[in-house]
């Protein structure tokens, strides 16, 4: 094995043109961790924002990525659930945009067999959202109603599935209605167009006015006292973004009088131990389902060189469904 490897970082803070293929050390295993050869690596939100910054979080890489699908090639002396050669799939605190990647042994999951390796780089980062809000947050049940915004992203058509896989009622909005139409193909049971109609008036119509149980919303404080009027007694909204309003206005008597309860999570600087259980959670759930009740929704692959056309791609709203960069 070469000590240099291929990776992408931003040379500063920027659009896409500041991204930069240059060559980095590989990097080195402690005891929990593993060596993946990256295949395939995720292009999420986190990365466009990270890239908009020109660095990470405080002592992480800046080189971008935050799932991925390999193989193990080297393990740390702890590191023992997966072995030498194993076909994986991993979340990843940043580096994955690269030849080579560390994952921590309790982040990663089998890669699927029902699936190619470039369908199982997109699973990570959208079904640690989803379960994360949907179930660790919100206590989803079955038979409630769930609003997901942004149907047709990465996320959003992740979280159609699992939310359907528990037995809810799903419905969207999207931008479009193409992409309204993507959302229902892939399990939402309506999608609103909330560029062209008043999705709160259209979403109660459709539930019998019984509102929403939970509301997972990508689009920061945007729709705050929206989503109250389209919220049920007692309802969940779980916020993904702070978005392009970060502030939050919204109705206290509307919050009081449905006794609504507004949280919100960031899974990157979730501590691990959490994240390690979601990993257990995923693995007993939900990957006996994959390829049949929860299926891959890959908008476009393109290779490491076509980085920043990938994120032009993503940042202008393009994709439906997971943008995948092809490493090796």
């Amino acid at each position: 094995m070469n000590s240099t490897m291929r990776a992408v970082f931003p040379a500063g803070p920027g659009g896409p043109e500041v991204l930069t293929i240059g060559k980095r050390p590989i990097p080195q295993t402690s005891n929990n961790d593993v060596l993946i050869k990256v295949a395939y690596a995720g292009v999420n939100r986190h990365d466009i924002n990270q890239r908009q910054r020109g660095a990470g979080p405080a002592g992480a890489t800046d080189i971008l990525g935050l799932e991925v699908s390999g193989t193990i090639v080297a393990c740390g002396a702890q590191a023992k659930t997966y072995p030498l050669g194993t076909n994986v799939c991993a979340l990843v605190n940043g580096g994955g945009y690269a030849d080579y990647v560390v994952a921590q042994d309790r982040l990663i999951l089998p890669a699927p067999h029902q699936i190619s390796l470039r369908d199982a780089a997109s699973l990570p980062e959208a079904l640690f959202t989803a379960w994360h809000n949907l179930v660790d947050l919100c206590g989803l049940a079955a038979g409630e109603i769930v609003l997901i915004h942004g149907g047709a992203s990465g996320v959003g058509t992740m979280a159609i599935q699992l939310a359907r896989t528990f037995g809810a009622r799903v419905f969207a909005t999207a931008g479009s209605d193409e992409r309204c139409a993507f959302a229902v193909k892939h399990g939402a049971e309506r999608c609103f167009n909330y560029r062209v109609h008043d999705f709160v008036a259209e979403f109660l119509t459709a539930t019998n006015k019984n509102g929403a149980d939970i509301i997972l919303d990508m689009a920061g404080g945007l729709y705050a006292e929206k989503n109250l009027q389209a919220l049920a007694m007692r309802g969940r909204i779980t916020h993904l973004s702070s978005g392009q309003k970060p502030t939050y206005s919204a109705p206290l008597n509307l919050i009081m009088q449905k006794e609504a309860i507004i949280t919100g999570s960031l899974l990157r600087t979730l501590v691990q131990d959490r994240k390690a259980d979601i990993a257990h959670a995923l693995k007993q759930e939900i990957w006996p389902k994959i390829g049949s009740s929860i299926l891959p929704v890959i908008d476009l692959e393109f290779s490491l060189s076509q980085v920043s056309e990938a994120h032009r791609r993503m940042e202008a709203g393009l994709n439906n469904g997971k943008i995948v960069l092809k490493i090796s």
